[in-house]
């Protein structure tokens, strides 16, 4: 099976490691600014589930450099999805499935509409990791796990042959059959996780030593599940407890992805994931307070420190 990595970031990064490191035919596609940095410093991944070392990193920053693909992992921030399009539709031509591992939703939509239904599968991922100044992936926690599973029957087939690629490799990878309401799941969790942490600017283990605050993310896990409801999507009570349980079992110095992009200046998944929390309840005429009280506190910050700053001056 031919594996094309559509992006290079921290989840790209170490999940196209861990399976070059099991021998699989893998193709990182990648903007010309990462592919001077895998060319220069190669690629590592330095985790608590064994470090790994590429000196040589397969790549490609354009589709005519791919003759045929079987899977595409999209692992693209939100706001770079639609610039991403025309390439995913050359590498569907090429026989790419798309198994796309961002946060949220609201892409499926998109995806399926430019790629068609059939070519899109479901996936999510739980994985606390980042890049260092030479592109190295720093995996700082003990998750690393990626689902995937079949958002149409005729899916079924093709599902099972990427777990048995998947499978050996040294990351957690877990086929499921009920994929729509995992990727929920998880939306949930990470609205809540990233915009309290991003808002607070601090990382879980002082809010959780702060009621107040900790109640805050409680509240938009509970409107996330109202959210999901509202689009027959089966989240319980016991979903909601679950995600607060994992507040409490993350390292204290844990934070979410948005967290450090805004510490570093960098922009964020805002509008990707709180923002079409807000836009889908507006369908529904359902109101989000908490979900839009941390939007618009985050809002100055959304496209950058330097965007911020100039709107400011």
């Amino acid at each position: 099976m031919k594996i094309i990595i559509f992006g290079a970031g921290a989840l790209g990064a170490y999940y196209g490691g861990r399976l070059l490191e099991k021998g699989r035919d893998v193709v990182f596609f990648v903007r010309e600014k990462r592919a001077e940095q895998l060319k220069g410093f190669g690629l590592a991944i330095h985790s608590p589930k064994g470090d790994a070392v590429f000196s040589q990193v397969p790549f490609a920053t354009r589709t005519e450099e791919i003759e045929t693909a079987d899977l595409v992992l999209l692992a693209v921030k939100g706001y770079h999805l639609r610039e991403a399009l025309p390439a995913l539709k050359e590498l569907v031509k090429k026989g790419g499935k798309v198994l796309p591992i961002l946060n949220g939703v609201e892409h499926y939509e998109v995806l399926q509409g430019a790629l068609g239904k059939e070519n899109v599968l479901g996936g999510l991922s739980f994985i606390m990791a980042a890049l260092d100044d030479r592109g190295h992936v720093l995996h700082t926690g003990p998750q690393d796990v990626m689902m995937f599973g079949p958002l149409d029957p005729s899916q079924g087939e093709f599902c099972t042959q990427v777990g048995d690629i998947l499978q050996p490799a040294s990351f957690t990878a877990i086929k499921s059959e009920n994929i729509e309401t995992a990727i929920w799941e998880k939306y949930m969790f990470i609205t809540a996780f990233s915009g309290v942490t991003s808002a607070a600017d601090l990382p879980i283990g002082v809010i959780r030593s702060h009621h107040e605050t900790l109640e805050i993310a409680r509240q938009m896990l509970k409107e996330m599940k109202q959210l999901a409801n509202l689009y027959q999507i089966p989240l319980t009570d016991e979903q909601v407890e679950k995600a607060e349980q994992i507040f409490q079992t993350l390292p204290d110095e844990g934070t979410s992805s948005m967290h450090r992009d805004k510490k570093k200046g960098l922009p964020l998944e805002l509008d990707h994931l709180h923002g079409a929390a807000l836009r889908m309840a507006e369908k529904k005429g359902a109101k989000l307070p908490y979900i839009q009280f941390i939007y618009q506190l985050l809002k100055p910050y959304e496209k950058g420190r330097k965007a911020s700053e100039t709107a400011a001056t």
